[in-house]
């Protein structure tokens, strides 16, 4: 174990942070980190107009005397995840033109305005349109901030102009030559025959792209890649979360779609799904962890101390005193069930799903929501619930032989004292 841990400290982590520090992979994650809020109201608003409970909807319906009172929920999506793709696309140009200091201001907007040149006004507001809003963000960053410094571009104003004004025109040109490249793309596309470029690209790549994130086999993967990065002390949820919230949003939008026309939601693999039936606790599924030292690590002391202040945090999904305390990070005992952990709880809950024996998560309750409650909110079922209680159930017996190995190192360390 000393000899693998020394190799991927010397070869793999080197790069591994370079990446996780790519300028563009982190102006997406802090876009969708300022977007959660919004995907969450929308989620939950369509789970309010569709609740299952037959009790419920004849309630509302005969308050309201028919179902208007749904246009609270269709109001609520019409104004997160009906627009979800214009605000990406400002805050992807806005994080990347802040990040080397050149108008983020300025960026967004023009990047939101190139957004629309290409049509977004017509099908791309939404989710389907969110990949081409990732795109354009990036692109729209990497042309304006270099126009922006360049001095032939820049309209000097005399004395006296307020600094806004004259902010404004240094970023006039810029801006025009910007927008009017989107402009002739989107001339070019249109030459071609497309009338649509949004739900063309959205039935050419964004779909298929999903459908590939979808397999079991992406499930296992983003079930073994964060504990595997966060055990060599990088934050493995944050280096996947690009990847996962480019495909998060579709996936959920889709699914409550399907759902509010009565068909089968078509994608099981998002971001609810991993949070509620993988991410308990935290990465590693470590509220087991914390379960199984308290049955059979108590005579740890050093567990034990770590343990405590870690159990009220691990309710809601934060296991940081846990990675760093314990430690979880280069931790050789730990390294087999933190890593096999989730990718059992993965399989578990795809195979659960996949047979039709839990519904699909349609819902996106907030992260921090404890266990078991979050599979409840996120399939709006009681079996959602129990699946998210077995999975618990057997990461704890995972973990169990574990903390018991180590809690023998330690009395054996005490008694050599």
């Amino acid at each position: 174990m000393d000899k693998f841990i020394n190799f991927m400290e010397k070869y793999f982590i080197p790069y591994a942070s370079k990446i996780g520090n790519q300028r563009h992979l982190v102006a997406i994650r802090d876009a969708f980190t300022v977007t959660m809020p919004l995907m969450i109201l929308g989620a939950l608003a369509v789970m309010f107009n569709n609740l299952p409970i037959p009790a419920f909807q004849n309630f509302m319906k005969s308050i309201f005397g028919g179902t208007s009172w749904t246009g609270f929920g269709a109001a609520v999506w019409n104004g997160t995840f009906g627009v979800l793709s214009v605000f990406i696309a400002f805050l992807v140009a806005y994080n990347l033109a802040k990040g080397v200091g050149k108008d983020p201001i300025g960026a967004g907007i023009v990047s939101v305005a190139s957004f629309f040149t290409l049509g977004a006004a017509t099908t791309g507001m939404n989710s389907s349109g969110l990949f081409i809003a990732l795109i354009v963000g990036i692109l729209v960053a990497e042309i304006f901030t270099r126009l922006v410094g360049n001095e032939k571009l820049v309209i000097k104003m005399p004395d006296g102009v307020p600094p806004a004004v004259a902010t404004s025109f240094a970023s006039l040109f810029p801006a025009m030559i910007t927008i009017s490249i989107f402009g002739l793309v989107a001339a070019i596309i249109a030459a071609f025959g497309v009338k649509d470029m949004f739900a063309a690209f959205y039935t050419a790549v964004q779909e298929p792209f999903m459908g590939l994130a979808n397999s079991y086999g992406s499930a296992l993967f983003i079930a073994f890649i964060t504990p595997f990065l966060w055990f060599f002390g990088l934050h493995g949820a944050n280096m996947i979360d690009p990847f996962m919230q480019a495909i998060n949003a579709p996936a959920i939008a889709a699914n409550a779609n399907a759902l509010a026309a009565g068909k089968e939601a078509p994608y099981i693999v998002n971001k609810p799904f991993i949070d509620s039936f993988v991410n308990m606790g935290g990465t590693g599924v470590t509220i087991g962890l914390i379960i199984a030292i308290y049955l059979v690590g108590r005579r740890n002391k050093p567990y034990m101390v770590v343990n405590n202040l870690a159990a009220a945090p691990g309710i809601f999904n934060i296991n940081e005193p846990l990675m760093f305390g314990l430690p979880l990070v280069l931790n050789p005992i730990m390294f087999i069930p933190f890593i096999l952990t989730p990718m059992v709880c993965v399989t578990i809950a795809y195979f659960a799903t996949s047979f039709g024996w839990v519904p699909v998560a349609t819902v996106m309750p907030p992260w921090v929501t404890p266990p078991i409650i979050g599979g409840f909110l996120a399939t709006q079922s009681f079996a959602g619930a129990i699946l998210a209680a077995v999975n618990l159930v057997i990461s704890v017996v995972i973990y169990l032989p574990f903390v018991s190995l180590a809690t023998r190192q330690e009395m054996k360390k005490e008694q050599q004292a």
